[in-house]
C-alpha cells in the first residue's frame, strides 16, 4: 500500500513539475499569460458568486464557479501554451515533422524522405486520406523536391492518392499551427487494410533519417549537412 502511495505521489509531483515547466516556457513567449488566466478565473468565479448571493445559495454556486473557473483556465492555458510552442517552432527545420509525429492515431509518419543541402525537407505521412507529402523550406526549392517525391509515390503506389502541402506563411502555404487541422480535413478514401498495405510497400524505400545521425524533432538553426551526405531523391 505504501508503494502505491509513493508511486502516486511521484506521478503527481511529475505532473506538477511538467505544468510549471510548461508555464515558464509559455511565459517566455506570452508575457500576459498570468494576467489572462487570473482574469478568466476571477471573472467566472465572481459571476457565479454574484448569482449565488442573488438566489441565496452562495456556497453551492461558489463551489460550482470554482470548478468551472479552474476548468476554463486549464483550457485557455492549454491553447495559449500550444500557440506559444508553435510560435517558437515556426521556421525551424524539422518543425513540421514534430507536428506530424503528434497528429494522432491512424497516421504513420516518416520524416525526411527527401532533403537537400539547404535543409529544405519533405516528410511523408500515410493515413486513410492516402499519402501526404509535407515540405518545409524555401518555397521554390521545395517544389522541386515535392515533384520528385510525388512522381516516385505515383510509380510505387499508383492506386493511392498523394497530397502535397508546403508549411509556411506565404500564399498557398499552410501555417505550422494549422498543419494538423489541414491533415485531418483531408477526405478519407482508404480502409485500414489498405493503409497497412501502403505502409508495407513504402517501408522498403527507407528514409533519409534512418541513415543520418540527426536528432529527432526540429533541427538546430545553422546545422549543416556533411559533405557527401544524402541528396534529394
Amino acid at each position: 500500500m505504501a508503494r502505491k502511495d509513493t508511486a502516486a505521489d511521484a506521478a503527481n509531483s511529475g505532473r506538477l513539475k511538467q505544468i510549471v515547466l510548461t508555464y515558464k516556457m509559455t511565459r517566455k513567449a506570452d508575457k500576459k499569460i498570468g494576467l489572462v488566466l487570473a482574469a478568466v478565473g476571477i471573472s467566472i468565479l465572481g459571476v457565479f458568486l454574484a448569482i449565488g448571493f442573488l438566489i441565496g445559495h452562495p456556497i453551492y454556486l461558489g463551489i460550482l464557479g470554482l470548478f468551472l473557473a479552474l476548468l476554463t483556465m486549464a483550457i485557455v492555458f492549454g491553447r495559449r501554451a500550444e500557440r506559444a510552442a508553435f510560435g517558437q517552432m515556426e521556421g525551424q527545420p524539422g518543425a513540421a515533422a514534430a507536428v506530424l509525429d503528434n497528429i494522432g492515431r491512424g497516421w504513420t509518419t516518416t520524416p525526411a524522405v527527401a532533403m537537400n543541402r539547404s535543409q529544405d525537407v519533405v516528410h511523408r505521412a500515410v493515413g486513410k486520406a492516402g499519402i501526404v507529402l509535407v515540405a518545409e523550406g524555401n518555397p521554390n526549392r521545395v517544389k522541386t523536391l515535392l515533384a520528385a517525391e510525388k512522381r516516385k509515390m505515383n510509380r510505387i503506389v499508383a492506386d493511392v492518392p498523394v497530397h502535397d502541402l508546403i508549411v509556411g506563411t506565404g500564399e498557398g502555404q499552410i501555417p505550422l499551427k494549422k498543419l494538423r487541422t489541414a491533415m485531418l480535413k483531408l477526405p478519407r478514401v482508404l480502409t485500414g487494410p489498405q493503409v497497412t498495405a501502403t505502409n508495407d510497400r513504402l517501408r522498403a524505400l527507407g528514409d533519409l533519417m534512418s541513415n543520418m545521425p540527426l536528432p529527432k524533432g526540429p533541427m538546430p538553426k545553422g546545422m549543416k549537412l556533411p559533405k557527401g551526405g544524402p541528396k534529394a531523391r
